[in-house]
């Protein structure tokens, strides 16, 4: 799809900043000098050529009281798509991907409160016949925040300002919420597609039997007490036309983390920023996501960083295959079936 200056910018605006008011496609089509009925129908444009993939809310998990690392496995090369369609099966696997590297396939996992992670990747280890699997949780939160630049406007090396969202509070372990039940439909309903109509909340209230304001309430609730990070539009970054993207990992030493992560966090063009752990057969302490429209656009960025931290000892890992990339999905009934299918079994031997 050819995408106009002024599709661009729109798209933008629903990635950085959507608002969360009973009418919101008209305060975007005013922010922006359109029509409400002209965002609605470009947004359903762009939705329907794959570009925009989804619009709702972004949900932190472990404030949702989720366990969740990303996990590095070195599976045999021939056996990886297998290990692969094994691993994909698990309901709180939302990206999968093979890189380049000896530790060859990557995935997050995340797991329901009060459920036991380990249990959970133990069975995922040896159902897939992994030969090395490292569990690599965050450590720091330096940054989450995937913005895609539609306009083309912004320089590898740009800056840009870490907003609050992009850097919530997390922890080892993060106690579960209190939430009613009320406010867990809500979480269900509102990590599904938000409608493109002109009073979209409306419609997702009356699914739940309240008023508009007061689904709004809720989710302004959600974003006060940071279950939710915000509302916000996702894109298929291939379709979008970022067709690469790599993760610099960096060996960091431990005396300028506090220093040098924040500062990786701040490039524009990363969009995720973590500590992580280390192996002894793993030194890379810090993790930056960094998506392009060329793998030269990635490099560029990475170049830039090395180049303004003097941290020299890197690798850029890049994603070779993908495997699975979806929204992980809160309070779904696809847990228990997992669970009853390879949990027991495992206890039971």
């Amino acid at each position: 799809m050819e995408l106009t200056d002024t599709d661009a910018q729109l798209l933008n605006a629903v990635q950085w900043a959507f608002p969360l008011d009973a009418a919101p496609y008209a305060v975007l089509a005013e922010r922006l000098g359109l029509t409400e009925d002209e965002v609605i129908s470009r947004l359903q444009a762009v939705k329907a050529e794959g570009v925009l993939r989804q619009l709702s809310a972004i949900f932190d998990t472990r404030a949702l009281g989720y366990t969740s690392a990303l996990i590095a496995a070195k599976v045999d090369p021939d056996h990886i798509d297998e290990a692969a369609a094994i691993i994909n099966e698990h309901p709180g696997v939302s990206h999968n991907y093979k890189r380049n590297h000896d530790y060859n396939l990557w995935y997050t996992l995340a797991v329901p409160p009060g459920e036991d992670f380990d249990a959970h990747l133990d069975v995922l280890h040896a159902t897939s016949g992994s030969r090395v699997t490292r569990k690599l949780p965050t450590l720091t939160l330096y940054k989450i925040g995937v913005k895609l630049d539609m306009t083309g406007q912004t320089a590898a090396n740009a800056k840009a300002e870490v907003l609050e969202h992009e850097r919530p509070e997390r922890k080892a372990e993060m106690a579960a919420p209190t939430l009613s039940d009320l406010e867990v439909a809500a979480i269900q309903l509102c990590q599904d597609d938000l409608p493109l109509v002109p009073r979209p909340f409306a419609v997702q209230a009356e699914r739940l039997g309240i008023s508009e304001d007061e689904l709004l309430a809720i989710l302004s609730s959600f974003t006060e007490r940071k279950l939710m990070r915000r509302f916000a539009a996702v894109m298929n970054h291939r379709t979008a036309g970022f067709k690469a993207n790599a993760m610099g990992v960096w060996a960091v030493p431990e005396s300028d983390l506090d220093a040098i992560g924040p500062q990786m966090a701040g490039f524009a063009a990363v969009s995720h920023c973590y500590r992580r752990p280390t192996y002894e057969d793993w030194p890379y302490t810090v993790f930056t996501m960094v998506h392009g429209r060329t793998a030269r656009d990635c490099e560029a960025t990475i170049d830039a960083i090395a180049s303004e931290t003097g941290i020299d000892e890197y690798t850029l890992l890049w994603s070779i295959k993908e495997y699975k990339k979806v929204r992980l999905r809160y309070f779904t009934e696809e847990w228990a079936a997992w669970n009853d299918a390879h949990l027991a079994p495992a206890a039971s031997s």
